[in-house]
């Protein structure tokens, strides 16, 4: 086999999708080859856009006949670093943006047929046309795409009553490494014909396959919406406060999102017509929100909820948002979290996952062992307590170097992940492995589970064509 130089793969690709959709300026090819937290910089021979399915699958035929290396990407949001080519510039970037057709919409079947480029928050508009509810929530949304969100397993938001991604689908369209088209766009939710192969593909960020649509469920749309932000003294009095609305509103309970005082001070201080949200501030704070398909009565189970939580002395102030605006300024608090952190200097970051009920015991460990590492340095631990998923991340400390602070990544990552490990937790919880966790997997992951992984990928990829380096 002779190896074909970047400028003839580029050609031969060209001949495939045009060559408009073949990109090989350097200019042209920057908004590629960086992911968002600016950790990552490849370079690659060139970034090729089909518009089909059949175009993917005449792609990696072609790459994988001549050895060639693909790297797909959707929205390039993701933040682990496995939607970036490595720095050779022999490696093929596979843009999936222009696979942007909701091919199917079937309100009496509450499913979806959508390709890999639909943008996470086009899906949800359009459910939301049909009465429906597709309930995948990002702060990305409006970026990020199906088809990358399928590949990483995305969380957001709604997990605690929907699930994650995966819990989301019913069928998958993806083109194997070969080039050969696994046609499983099923809307049954029973089918028990042997093995779930659509599972092997979400969560393997584009190692074992390219997946080019999907089968999406839908949901009947909320009629009553109720949203509060609750102050609470103590981790502890969040997790007791989960129990008692889980316990109170059943199903209706939809977010249980949970801040700390200095990410509410964060946004507050950097993002534009944002304020404090009670009248005193909190060591904690708690997004709560209900949604029901009944248009009366949730008010009360949210008043009686919060009465009960008053009265066991779990929360110290509480506010119910009491129109679409103000619901919205309680949710920019948590969604502007992650954006806010970078006025604030450095930032090491952790998506990690406990058991719900070690959530403040995983705390009350990990925020001494920071101010041990790195005095001064400021923990910002925020995210979905509902799931036991905490971003914990860690600001560095007041007038600090950058890029020294950074430079200890690794150092408080070990630090941190030690603390995971002691409550049987994960070091990824929704944002995957990539490059930035690739090299601690193997020390935290099962080795039988790590050897059915090999195998997965030796099976499905035996050239290892597809999205080499990232994960295993």
């Amino acid at each position: 086999m002779t190896e074909l130089s970047p400028a003839e793969a580029a050609k031969q690709l060209a001949s495939i999708v045009g060559d408009k959709y073949v990109l090989t300026a350097p200019a042209d090819m920057e908004a590629f080859l960086s992911e968002p937290r600016d950790l990552w910089h490849g370079a690659a021979a060139c970034v090729v856009r089909p518009g089909s399915t059949g175009e993917v699958a005449q792609i990696l035929a072609f790459a994988d006949t001549h050895g060639l290396k693909i790297v797909p990407q959707g929205g390039n949001t993701g933040l682990v670093g496995g939607q970036t080519p490595d720095g050779s510039g022999r490696e093929i970037l596979l843009s999936l943006a222009r696979l942007d057709k909701i091919r199917e919409i079937d309100p009496e079947s509450n499913t979806m047929i959508v390709e890999a480029g639909v943008t996470l928050q086009r899906v949800q508009e359009t459910a939301e046309s049909v009465d429906r509810l597709f309930p995948l929530s990002l702060a990305s949304e409006g970026s990020c795409t199906i088809g990358g969100n399928l590949a990483s397993n995305a969380g957001g938001t709604a997990v605690l009553a929907y699930g994650n991604a995966r819990d989301l689908v019913t069928g998958l369209e993806v083109v194997l490494a070969d080039g050969q088209v696994l046609d499983n766009l099923s809307k049954l939710r029973k089918d028990n014909t042997g093995y779930d192969v659509k599972h092997v593909f979400m969560g393997s960020e584009g190692t074992l396959g390219v997946i080019t649509a999907a089968v999406l469920k839908l949901y009947p749309r909320p009629r009553g919406v109720e949203t509060a932000l609750i102050g609470l003294a103590s981790a502890q009095a969040c997790l007791d406060l989960l129990g008692l609305a889980q316990s109170m509103a059943g199903p209706d309970l939809k977010t249980f999102e949970f801040m700390s005082r200095f990410g509410v001070e964060i946004v507050v201080r950097h993002s534009t017509g944002t304020r404090e949200p009670l009248e005193a501030a909190h060591q904690w704070y708690v997004l709560l929100e209900l949604a029901s398909q009944s248009e009366t009565g949730l008010n009360d189970v949210m008043m009686s909820l919060l009465e009960a939580a008053f009265e066991k002395e779990i929360v110290e102030d509480a506010a119910v948002a009491a129109s679409l605006d103000q619901r919205k300024a309680f949710w920019a608090l948590r969604e502007n979290l992650s954006e806010m952190q970078k006025f604030e200097g450095g930032s090491i970051k952790h998506d990690i996952c406990v058991p719900v009920a070690q959530v403040p015991a995983f705390l009350a460990d990990a925020l001494p062992v920071v101010e041990a590492t790195i005095p001064g340095a400021r923990p910002v631990p925020f995210g979905h307590m509902g799931d036991g998923n905490i971003h914990f991340n860690v600001s560095q400390p007041i007038g600090a170097d950058k890029q020294a602070y950074l430079g200890r990544w690794e150092e408080l990552n070990a630090k941190v992940h030690e603390v995971v490990a002691k409550y049987h937790g994960s070091i990824s919880a929704e944002h995957g492995i990539g490059v930035l966790k690739r090299d601690l997997l193997p020390a935290v992951k099962d080795k039988v589970a790590m050897e059915v992984m090999r195998r997965f990928k030796t099976a499905l990829d035996p050239k290892n064509t597809l999205n080499p380096g990232k994960v295993l």
